[in-house]
């Protein structure tokens, strides 16, 4: 069975561009509604669930409590315990993976269609019967504890755990995710209960579905899924504006190379102007040879190996954040490089060129994001989390090449803010005085 179920993930999983527009909305008996691409060619069904709330929920003296929770739910649920668990997904040829983040918890589940029907069942017993017993408990909060001991001395995570306190002062998102070793330490069976019914609910979950599966078998399968999921989970985290002036904050940590974080406010996912945005941050810095500070920090000059920018629409706040790493001795260079390009793109914009070879990388690239059952499913899941339409896909290539070069550069402006990018450097920097 676990052969058979290797073997389907070889086989060419993805779907041509084109089958996965065709999307269908799905609405269970019992209400919950799930976006839907039919695909009967291999005998699988991908799943994504995002469980909106994540580990911005937890109260401040329950840091970790979510990120815990979900840690624990495969590791025993009702009447199989976490050996049994594991046994039994391989002996089904099911995977799932569950994970945390500041806005959500999410949850993809990949099943062979001959073993829906128990695969989905035994997916129930960890989301909705999961035991948390002693054990279990003790055991995954050893592994969350190793964890946060790791990163006290990981520059990457200083950095930012750093940043994120002085830009959400006092709010759920300067907080982290995985809590703190105290907080951790002071962690319950029962604080996991209490993590689980604040959750997980029907009410805030968002679904996307790949597979050989009809709109009516999904809708069954969703009500024994989740049907038994409370159906009242509230968001109480409050919207924030970022807490960010120009600058440089400092962090001495003894290695050879110093860790560099930079943000600005940022915009919105449903903000008109995002997509603009999101083709402007890929000249300056996405990932390509062709970004603008990736050809005047690393290729130039050879400051770093590597450097990048990207948008970040929390669903309460909105950053604009970079990083990258350089040698103690040169990272200040680097520094004032990122500090002039941000400058510049807010004065005078970007270039015609620029703006095509763009478009021909964004526009060529997207395809390929649809490269599995699993890969489309998280989108067509993501698609429903920032509020886009089901035409989307088919529109966005459209809407990246609409965009004109008056409109990006009026985005620039708009945009970059030299007056509030703030550095957060960990490490040894020569030549670097806090601001």
């Amino acid at each position: 069975m676990i052969r058979i179920f290797t073997l389907a993930f070889v086989v060419l999983a993805a779907l041509p561009l084109r089958a996965a527009t065709d999307i269908q909305v799905v609405t269970s008996p019992g209400g919950i509604t799930a976006w839907l691409v039919q695909e009967p060619s291999i005998p699988m069904v991908a799943f994504q669930f995002s469980f909106r709330g994540g580990a911005s929920q937890d109260a401040p003296e329950k840091l970790g409590a979510t990120n815990l929770m979900v840690g624990l739910l495969e590791e025993g649920a009702g009447d199989v315990n976490a050996t049994e668990f594991a046994e039994r997904s391989d002996e089904l040829g099911a995977r799932f993976s569950f994970s945390t983040g500041r806005d959500s918890v999410s949850i993809t589940a990949s099943m062979l269609t001959n073993n829906l029907a128990e695969s989905v069942a035994l997916l129930r017993l960890a989301l909705v019967e999961p035991s948390f017993n002693e054990v279990a408990f003790e055991r995954v909060r050893g592994q969350v504890n190793s964890g946060l001991r790791s990163d006290e001395t990981d520059p990457q995570s200083i950095g930012s755990t750093a940043f994120q306190a002085m830009v959400f002062p006092d709010h759920a998102y300067g907080r982290p995710t995985d809590g703190t070793l105290k907080t951790v330490a002071a962690l319950s069976p029962d604080d996991m209960r209490v993590a689980h019914r604040n959750a997980l609910g029907r009410n805030n979950v968002i679904i996307g579905v790949v597979g050989d599966i009809s709109p009516e078998a999904l809708g069954v399968l969703l009500d024994e899924l989740l049907g038994d999921l409370p159906d009242d989970i509230s968001d109480n985290v409050p919207n924030i504006a970022p807490n960010l002036e120009a600058g440089i904050t400092t962090i001495q940590f003894e290695t050879p190379q110093s860790v560099v974080i930079f943000a600005q406010p940022g915009l919105k996912r449903d903000d008109p102007d995002y997509l603009a945005a999101y083709v402007l941050n890929h000249i300056i810095g996405g990932r390509s040879s062709t970004a603008r500070l990736n050809v005047e920090v690393r290729e130039e000059r050879g400051l770093t190996y590597g450097i990048s920018s990207f948008l970040l629409p929390y669903q309460h706040a909105a950053l604009y954040m970079g990083h990258f790493n350089s040698g103690n001795e040169t990272v200040a260079e680097a520094v004032g490089i990122v500090q002039d390009e941000w400058a510049k793109v807010a004065g005078t914009g970007v270039t015609a060129q620029e703006l095509e070879t763009a478009k021909h990388y964004l526009t060529g690239a997207y395809a390929l994001r649809f490269d599995g059952n699993a890969e489309i499913a998280g989108i067509l899941a993501g698609l429903q989390v920032v509020k886009l339409p089901i035409g989307y896909i088919v529109e966005r290539n459209d809407l990246v090449n609409a965009v004109t070069l008056s409109e990006i550069n009026r985005v620039a402006a708009r945009l970059y803010q030299p007056e509030k990018l703030r550095f957060v450097v960990v490490g040894q920097p020569e030549g670097i005085a806090q601001e």
